[in-house]
C-alpha cells in the first residue's frame, strides 16, 4: 500500500513561491500536488502543523564529514550513511558526499562506496565530490601537497567510468593541472566540473569555463583574487554567467561585506549557492580530530591545523541560512533557494530537488520563523518516525 500524507498548517514554500492555505499531499516519496487547502474535502487526514515554513530540503554540494566520521578516514557505506543522517537534523536532505585530495587507492574506495550508497538508496545520498587531487599546490589549503598532481590519462579514464555508473558525480580541478580537453570529456559524460583550488588567472578559468566547467569552489576560498590589473579565479566566478558558486556562509571563510558584494555582482544565469564545507564535528561534541594524520582543532566555529590554516567548516546549512539572513537586503525567500534550489540547479537536478512540486521529491524541511529545523521529511518519512 502506497504512503500518503498530507500536509498543512504552515506556510509552504514550494522552491519559488511561499503559499498559506495551502496543503501538499505526498505519496510514494513523491510530492503529489500542492493544493489550496479549501479544495480538499476530507480534511480530518490532514497532518496539521503549528505554523513555520515547509520548504524544500536543503541540497548541500560540499560535506566531508559529519557524526563524528571523515569520508576520508574511511569510505564506506556506513561512513556515507552516518554522514547523511548526521546532516539531515539540520535539514539537509541531498548530500554530495565529498572526499578530498588523498592516495589512488583511497579515491577508488570512494567511487566503489558511493556506487553502492546509490544501489543501496542510502537515505540523504545524492551522489559524490571529489575536490582533488588535481589542483594548485601553491592554493592547496588544507590538502596535502605530496599528493596533489596534474590530471593524467589513468586519472581521466576513472572518473570517466565513475561517471557511466553514478548518478551524480563533481570534480573539483584547477584549471592549471587539467587540459581543456579533459573537462570537455569530462562534461560530455555528465560530470559536474568545479574549478578551485587554483591560482588561474580570469583567461585561464575562462577557458575552462568555454570547455565545459559549470562551477565554482567555495568563492573566495584557496583561489586567484580579483584584484585591478588581474580579475584572477574570483572576478571569472562572478563575472561569467556560465558559472555557479559555491559560498561558505559562516563569517569565518568568507567576510560579510565581501559575500554582499558578490551577490550584487555576479552575473546569470549562474548562482552563487551555500555549501557547509563540514566535516566530521557536525552533530558532535568533538573538540579535535585528524586529517592525514594532522590534528584539526575546533574552536569558537573553526576548524584549523596548528599554523592556523583553514580545514573545512564547522557549519551546518541551517546556519548558513540564518547566517545570510543577517545580511544587508536579504530576503528569506533567496537564503532558502541559496541552499536548495541553486544547487540542485548546478548539478542540473533541479526537477527532483529543490522544489516541491509534483513529481518531485518528498523531501523538505519545517521551519520555525527564525529559520531553526523542527522536523525533517526525506522520501517522504519524517525522521524519527
Amino acid at each position: 500500500m502506497t504512503s500518503r500524507t498530507i500536509l498543512a498548517g504552515c506556510t509552504i514554500f514550494d522552491g519559488e513561491t511561499c503559499r498559506d492555505d495551502h496543503a501538499m499531499i505526498c505519496e510514494g516519496g513523491r510530492v503529489k500536488a500542492v493544493t489550496p487547502l479549501a479544495l480538499l474535502e476530507n480534511q480530518e487526514s490532514i497532518r496539521r502543523l503549528e505554523g513555520g515554513l515547509i520548504a524544500p530540503g536543503f541540497v548541500d554540494l560540499q560535506v566531508n564529514g559529519g557524526g563524528g566520521v571523515l569520508f576520508n578516514d574511511g569510505p564506506s557505506v556506513e561512513a556515507i550513511r552516518t554522514i547523511c543522517d548526521a546532516h539531515a537534523q539540520f535539514g539537509t536532505t541531498s548530500v554530495l558526499v565529498t572526499l578530498i585530495t588523498d592516495t589512488p587507492e583511497t579515491t577508488n574506495s570512494a567511487i566503489e562506496a558511493a556506487i553502492a550508497a546509490q544501489a543501496a538508496g542510502v537515505p540523504g545520498f545524492f551522489g559524490l565530490h571529489l575536490e582533488g587531487p588535481h589542483l594548485a599546490t601553491r592554493r592547496k589549503g588544507a590538502h596535502e601537497a605530496e599528493l596533489i598532481r596534474p590530471m593524467g590519462d589513468l586519472d581521466l579514464e576513472l572518473l570517466l567510468s565513475a561517471a557511466n555508473r553514478l548518478d551524480h558525480l563533481m570534480i573539483t580541478v584547477a584549471p592549471e593541472t587539467v587540459t581543456p580537453a579533459q573537462i570537455s570529456a569530462l562534461t560530455e559524460a555528465g560530470v559536474v566540473v568545479s574549478l578551485g583550488h587554483s591560482d588561474a588567472t580570469y583567461e585561464t578559468a575562462r577557458t575552462a569555463t568555454e570547455a565545459g566547467a559549470r562551477c565554482v569552489t567555495h568563492l573566495f576560498n584557496a583561489m586567484s583574487p580579483l584584484t585591478h590589473r588581474e580579475a584572477g579565479l574570483v572576478g571569472a566566478a562572478l563575472n561569467s554567467g556560465a558559472l555557479y558558486t559555491g559560498l561558505i556562509a559562516d563569517g569565518i571563510h568568507v567576510d560579510r561585506a565581501a559575500i554582499e558584494i558578490a551577490l550584487a555582482a555576479k552575473r546569470g544565469p549562474g548562482k552563487i549557492f551555500l555549501v557547509t564545507d563540514a566535516m566530521s564535528t557536525i552533530g558532535t561534541g568533538l573538540a579535535s580530530f585528524t586529517l592525514g594524520g594532522r590534528t584539526i582543532h575546533r574552536q569558537r566555529g573553526r576548524l584549523t591545523l596548528d599554523d592556523g590554516t583553514l580545514a573545512g567548516a564547522d557549519l551546518d546549512m541551517a546556519a548558513a541560512v540564518r547566517f545570510m539572513l543577517g545580511l544587508e537586503g536579504m530576503e528569506r525567500i533567496e537564503a532558502m533557494k541559496m541552499a536548495s534550489l541553486y544547487p540542485a540547479m548546478c548539478m542540473r537536478a533541479d526537477e527532483h530537488r529543490g522544489r516541491l512540486r509534483p513529481g518531485a521529491k518528498a523531501d523538505f524541511v519545517h521551519l520555525d520563523p527564525e529559520c531553526r529545523v523542527r522536523s525533517v521529511w526525506r522520501d517522504g518519512i519524517r525522521s524519527g518516525d
